[in-house]
């Protein structure tokens, strides 16, 4: 056990730095602050991870925190959400009382699934022994909270402090998200916990592995080409025809009912690890498939990146199918 202990918050953090830094969505010279992106990353979503399962929370609570860590990471960190000139995002999305809510709405879609949703997914996969119990210890969840903070301190130093000089985010915005954070910390820790646990599990029955890859895949897509250029290029789908502020509603409109119906699945009969595999992959196959048509060099190396992802989840796959019936459950054990 102390060997499945040790290995498995590596199982998360790396797939998480993997998914939601070493993309092509990343700030400009990833290489030379890929250590800086490792503490942010991997240690922002195994604080979440830890935090929820010590709630005895769920997937509704992940998304909560992760949406905290967003804003604290882009919000406080980068000062993206309100800079007019931080990646040319108030250029090509609806920009109104001083937040680029187009990129914060993208934002929240790439790191939230990407950066929490998709890495802890995969680590209850390869150790579904302790999908329900911590990795951590009180010391090591104490230090990981630290490294956590300095990661976003670092953020502001060294990306927003050169990317953007001399921008300082408005002292009302920066309230407003200390105040979400703390929210939305709450939420997920007291609120949605209880709501859960007064939930059992439904008659109705999952759709096919294979299904469920392909709404995740096609809904992942709509979500992106909604908001971002196509392999981050200069023209949106639609080009003008799609004025900003709808597309950010016809995103939301993407986002939500997707969320809604994947808990709806999780709470069917017949959900298993084969169905995790499938929901992960299609996120993952469409989020690199939409970053393909940019660049000669983006083109190649996505090529491989998708390459390499079905290959290993194919893996996963037969992995999970050798486990033969699924015997954990999925929600956290709850607090004592």
């Amino acid at each position: 056990m102390t060997g499945t202990r040790n290995r498995a918050p590596w199982a998360l953090a790396l797939p998480a730095v993997l998914c939601a830094a070493l993309t092509f969505t990343a700030v400009p010279m990833t290489w030379l602050l890929l250590p800086l992106l490792v503490v942010v990353h991997a240690a922002g979503v195994l604080v979440i991870r830890e935090a929820v399962v010590r709630a005895g929370g769920g997937w509704p609570s992940l998304v909560l925190l992760g949406v905290a860590f967003q804003i604290a990471k882009d919000g406080l960190g980068l000062q993206a959400l309100t800079s007019p000139r931080m990646y040319g995002a108030a250029d090509w999305g609806w920009r109104a009382l001083g937040v680029n809510w187009t990129y914060w709405e993208s934002q929240i879609g790439v790191h939230v699934v990407l950066g929490v949703l998709v890495p802890i997914g995969l680590a209850d996969l390869l150790f579904p022994a302790r999908r329900a119990r911590p990795y951590l210890g009180q010391k090591g969840l104490l230090g990981i909270g630290v490294l956590s903070i300095a990661g976003v301190f670092g953020l502001r130093v060294f990306v927003s402090a050169s990317q953007d000089p001399g921008y300082q985010t408005p002292w009302g915005w920066t309230l407003v998200f200390l105040a979400l954070i703390v929210v939305l910390g709450l939420l997920a820790w007291v609120a949605v916990p209880r709501r859960l646990g007064r939930r059992g599990r439904a008659a109705r029955t999952a759709p096919r592995p294979g299904v469920v890859g392909f709404v995740a895949l096609y809904l992942t897509m709509a979500f992106l080409t909604t908001l971002l250029p196509l392999g981050l290029g200069a023209d949106l789908l639609f080009g003008d025809l799609m004025p900003p502020l709808f597309r950010v509603v016809t995103a939301a409109m993407t986002a939500v009912p997707f969320g809604l119906l994947v808990l709806r699945w999780q709470g069917a009969a017949g959900w298993t690890d084969r169905h995790r595999v499938w929901l992960c992959g299609g996120i993952l196959v469409s989020h690199t498939a939409f970053l393909v048509p940019g660049s000669l060099a983006a083109t190649l190396v996505g090529s491989l990146a998708l390459v390499a992802e079905v290959s290993l989840l194919t893996v996963l796959a037969k992995h999970v199918g050798q486990r033969g019936p699924e015997t954990i459950p999925l929600r956290p054990v709850s607090r004592h």
